[in-house]
């Protein structure tokens, strides 16, 4: 991770969105830019916090150790998205790893300065309070679902769950690419049932991927082994 001169336009992430305009100008002072290559970390579950991230560029998958050799992917942020939030608990420790899918720019707040920012513009506190609201119901949906739900559901729910938060291109693919890997990480699954069911995915026309590129061809299709597995 090194700092770069590709200053941000301190207008299109969640922070600079929902600040006072007045305050733009102490944001520039205090931030600082940093390029981080893909398969790059930019903190590790365990390190000590020091501050918040917003993606300016690229994107990020957010994950944690599951079992000795496992991780399990939470969620995935994109440009605009904040990063590092889950450090602002009374343990000044990440518990999460925020690893880089492509080359990305981030912009670095220390914590000292996000909390005075905190503090001075309520609409900010306010929608960081409703975002981690949301986070937490989706951290149970998830918890839910890894108990309750069978492999395949879990898998058909990764794959919709992928277009929601990455968006899709023109091609109607994923914006971003992923290994199979990272797709039974989210679905909190092995790479060999991923294999599987992927298999019959593909047969049935639910999904297409090609290398890493992912498309979503049945929504209706994926939906329907959700509700299935529920009723």
């Amino acid at each position: 991770m090194k700092e770069c001169s590709k200053l941000c336009n301190v207008e299109s992430c969640f922070l600079c969105q929902r600040v006072l305009p007045e305050w733009l100008p102490a944001i520039t002072a205090h931030k600082k830019n940093y390029e981080i290559k893909k398969g790059a970390q930019i903190f590790s579950e365990g390190n000590k916090v020091e501050g918040i991230y917003f993606v300016f560029s690229g994107s990020f998958k957010v994950h944690k150790r599951w079992d000795k050799d496992k991780e399990l992917i939470t969620r995935f942020a994109k440009a605009g998205d904040i990063v590092g939030h889950m450090g602002l608990g009374q343990e000044a420790l990440y518990p999460v790893t925020a690893t880089a899918l492509e080359t990305s720019i981030v912009c670095f707040l220390e914590m000292g300065f996000f909390e005075s920012t905190l503090k001075v513009n309520v609409g900010l506190t306010y929608d960081l309070m409703r975002f981690f609201a949301n986070e937490l119901q989706e951290s149970q949906r998830n918890m839910r679902n890894l108990a309750h739900m069978s492999v395949k559901a879990r898998i058909a729910q990764a794959f919709l769950s992928l277009q929601t938060q990455l968006g899709a291109d023109d091609d109607g693919n994923v914006k971003v690419e992923l290994s199979r890997q990272d797709i039974s990480s989210f679905a909190g699954t092995t790479y060999e049932t991923l294999f599987k069911v992927l298999n019959d995915f593909t047969k049935n026309s639910l999904v297409l991927i090609t290398g890493r590129k992912i498309k979503i061809l049945d929504v209706i299709g994926l939906q329907a082994i959700i509700a299935n597995d529920n009723a």
